[in-house]
């Protein structure tokens, strides 16, 4: 019963992991309902409205900018989802596997738009997504190509959202919408999450995770879990 940004993180710390967007693809998601649905239950929570208390579109930064214990990206089948920091690892045990960014791009599982962007982000530091096309020279034809990468990166849990940025004039002033920033996730999270992640076997994490999600939906369909689980 969300009435607030805070019930949302005090709910997502306690579940570990949720879709986002309001679209809980058959799995969970704390908010259950997308902007152009009324919510399920009485409360002041709608989306787009602006209000960082009540907008679930706001809570996305206000948890980037605020705290260092939730992740948010697209991480879940290609679109956007929270992890917490104690559930991390075992995602990152199965999505990586305890592989590095190179031995994935060396067996053919990263492609090669994914290293140009994942080598500005790891030179450069954590940037907007604007200013990763100019750093690692895509056009516009380049668009559809760069756009599944900057996913490929975020659902392989090598880059991550850390905030947001408008694009500025040569004078120096904001303009335009905001601009997603991305940053490797070992520059997000301290090294306790990846030595965690080191010591876990994949399959084990796996069941870790199936039984969590069993736990929130116990309708869930395995394949999707497994999707779910897997990216």
């Amino acid at each position: 019963m969300i009435q607030s940004y805070d019930d949302f993180v005090a709910a997502l710390l306690d579940v570990g992991f949720s879709a986002g967007g309001g679209i809980n693809e058959g799995i969970s998601s704390i908010v259950s309902w997308s902007w152009e649905e009324e919510p399920p239950y009485d409360t002041p929570v709608r989306w787009h409205t602006g209000d960082p208390v009540t907008d679930p579109w706001e809570w996305r930064m206000r948890v980037l900018d605020e705290r260092c214990d939730i992740a948010y990206a697209k991480l879940f089948f290609r679109k956007s989802g929270y992890i917490t920091k104690d559930w991390y690892p075992y995602f990152l045990a199965i999505r990586r596997g305890g592989r590095t960014f190179e031995e994935d791009y060396a067996a053919g599982i990263i492609s090669h738009f994914a290293k140009r962007i994942y080598d500005t982000v790891s030179e450069n530091g954590a940037l907007p997504v604007h200013v990763i096309k100019q750093l690692a020279g895509f056009h516009g034809k380049d668009k559809s190509g760069f756009d599944r990468a900057l996913t490929e990166l975020q659902m392989r849990m090598y880059l991550t959202m850390c905030g947001q940025r408008r694009k500025l004039s040569k004078k120096g002033i904001e303009y335009s919408w905001p601009s997603s920033v991305l940053c490797t996730t070992e520059s997000f999270f301290d090294d306790e999450v990846f030595k965690r992640a080191a010591e876990l076997d994949s399959e084990e994490a796996a069941k870790k995770l199936t039984g969590q999600i069993i736990k929130l939906n116990p309708a869930a369909d395995s394949k999707k879990i497994s999707k779910f689980i897997r990216g």
